[in-house]
């Protein structure tokens, strides 16, 4: 075993026994190796090998920190029940009575002899009427998709891999936010392309990073959040947009993307209004509707839908057959657009209780949005924070696990709002504001 693993190795044990502490700072580098009679460059291999692992954090400009806890493989904090009692990780809305709203549209299907039919095998392309209804649903005043260019995955997650994975080979770059999606990291990671993050601002990316990046080497794709981005709920204006198309244009850069949270902002147009040629528009009903039984949409580019149509096929990401039918069901008899209006409604609530809660703290937001993004008070640090809150019996989602820049670890975690009861989520918001006013060296149980 290379001698920087061993060293890692020690390290880790320490850890592991408790002999470190969460939140410790190891000594730097150099001094490190000085101690320990090593060179220097082992001993930035070893740190880096405990980056890799999960065991530390390195922060630009203050050294590298003991994670607070064990960590969560990549994407899975907001896609799973992490099992804590008021969980802010997990956010998918839900409004009362949506059961009982869905299962009327699924007694047509289990009739025996749709049921044969509804449990066939999808083709990507799904069916006639499935295109149709997802053309509607996807409608917005100055956009409304070919039928002949959507296709149908599992979920929205299995959109964005099929879409690059069409696009992009391994090792090929993919421009991203410098905060974006963690499972957008996991699907980089599983399929090979390389993240390489954009400078952003208040108003989104900035075009000229783009170009930048471009120059530095050719860019295979982009993936953005035009409208509610997670976690900052940032959302582009048309201007930007404009600006942004310009420059993908100019360079031949294709484009994916995510509108999953735009239905919660009326009367948004996709960015693909201007670039219709370039971009790969992934949505779906998991947030819309129910993440149990859901359907992810692709709207691509007239002349990209035969490659997109394989990926689907070859990643097994094929939506299922009953799914597709439940969805088609529940889009043109209505429920998903009463379930979306409700859901807008809710989320404005959510989002002035965050308010009435959180007053006094850098928290950034947008009042449609089922999430916000929380700059944290020092001498709190997103991990430590993270462990005290899960001590506390809530969970929410540490900032680095949103950047794509492990060097550039954010003071910050994401607020889901969408999954709590509303009494539980009050009663959670208002325990972490007592906790980040005590900071870090003090008791962390409220009174």
């Amino acid at each position: 075993m290379s001698d920087f693993r061993r060293i890692a190795d020690r390290i880790a044990a320490d850890i592991a026994a408790g002999r470190l502490s969460p939140g410790q700072r190891l000594p730097p580098q150099r001094q490190f190796a000085r101690r320990h009679g090593i060179a220097a460059s082992t001993a930035e291999r070893a740190y880096g090998e405990l980056v890799r692992r999960g065991l530390v954090v390195g922060e630009v400009g203050r050294g590298t920190f003991v994670r607070a806890a064990a960590p969560v493989p990549s994407g899975r904090g907001l896609i799973e029940d992490a099992g804590a009692p008021v969980n802010l990780e997990l956010n998918y809305p839900s409004v009362v009575g949506q059961s009982e709203l869905l299962a009327g549209a699924l007694a047509p299907l289990l009739r025996p002899d749709v049921l044969t039919e509804a449990l066939r095998p999808a083709a990507a392309g799904g069916t006639v009427a499935a295109r149709a209804a997802t053309a509607a649903l996807l409608t917005t005043p100055g956009w409304r998709p070919d039928a002949d260019r959507i296709l149908f995955t599992g979920n929205a997650r299995q959109a964005v891999a099929a879409a690059l994975a069409s696009l992009v080979r391994p090792g090929g770059r993919v421009g991203v936010e410098e905060l974006t999606y963690p499972v957008v990291k996991e699907i980089a990671a599983r399929l090979g392309p390389t993240l390489v993050p954009l400078a952003t601002d208040e108003d989104g990316p900035r075009p000229e990073s783009v170009a930048a990046a471009n120059r530095t080497a050719p860019l295979a794709a982009l993936y953005v959040q035009p409208t509610l981005h997670n976690p900052t709920s940032v959302t582009m204006s048309a201007e930007r947009r404009r600006q942004l198309a310009l420059v993908v244009s100019a360079l031949d850069i294709p484009v994916v993307e995510d509108r999953i949270w735009s239905f919660l902002a009326e009367a948004d147009d996709p960015f693909a209004v201007h670039a219709p040629a370039l971009t790969h528009v992934v949505d779906g009903l998991s947030k819309r509707v129910a993440p149990g039984l859901t359907v992810g949409f692709l709207v691509v580019p007239e002349q990209r839908v035969a490659a997109v149509a394989d990926a689907v096929r070859s990643g097994g990401w094929s939506a299922g057959r009953f799914a597709l039918e439940a969805a088609t069901g529940w889009m043109t008899n209505g429920t998903v657009e009463r379930l979306v209006g409700e859901k807008r409604a809710d989320a404005a609530r959510r989002q002035r209780l965050l308010t009435e809660c959180l007053d006094g703290f850098a928290v950034r937001s947008d009042p449609r949005a089922y999430y916000a993004w929380w700059a944290l008070p020092a001498p709190w640090r997103a991990d430590t924070f993270t462990a005290a809150a899960a001590a506390l019996g809530i969970a929410v989602s540490s900032g680095p696990s949103f950047a794509v820049d492990p060097s550039r670890t954010p003071n910050a975690v994401r607020l889901g709002l969408a999954s709590a009861p509303a009494a539980d989520l009050e009663r959670a918001l208002r325990t972490l504001a007592v906790l980040a006013s005590r900071g870090s060296g003090q008791s962390s149980r409220p009174s």
